[in-house]
């Protein structure tokens, strides 16, 4: 996917989740390395998100992605960013098809984000 010319897109992730943070770190310095990503990062613990029109507690349960007029989420965020890192185009590709994209749904809407959701409930119930 050539990225010139497309508009940029802002990440809103959880930081306070050790896997989120992990992987987010690993994609922005992916992105460091190719300004023409075009990427940006916002810890939604430490942000406003009242402009993405999204509450912290909508946030939490998945990944977000903003592209200056439509706020994507789960596996929709995941492709959009990973169509603009180079080492992660191909994935963009195949996570895409017809065959794969289902089965990354249900294993991300189902079984990833709301383990990581009830993980930060318990690590805020805590704190």
């Amino acid at each position: 996917m050539n990225t010139a010319g497309s508009a940029p897109l802002t990440v809103i992730y959880n930081g306070s989740c050790p896997i989120c943070a992990r992987e987010i770190a690993h994609y922005r310095a992916l992105s460091a390395r190719d300004p023409g990503t075009k990427l940006s990062f916002v810890d939604l613990t430490s942000s406003n998100l009242a402009s993405y029109n999204l509450s912290p507690d909508a946030a939490a349960r998945s990944l977000h992605v903003w592209d200056g007029s439509r706020l994507s989420s789960g596996i929709d965020a995941f492709l959009l960013i990973w169509a603009r890192l180079p080492r992660f185009r191909w994935v963009a590709r195949l996570a895409g098809t017809p065959i794969v994209r289902p089965v990354l749904d249900v294993a991300y809407n189902r079984i990833a984000a709301p383990w990581l959701y009830r993980r930060y409930l318990r690590r805020n119930a805590r704190s």
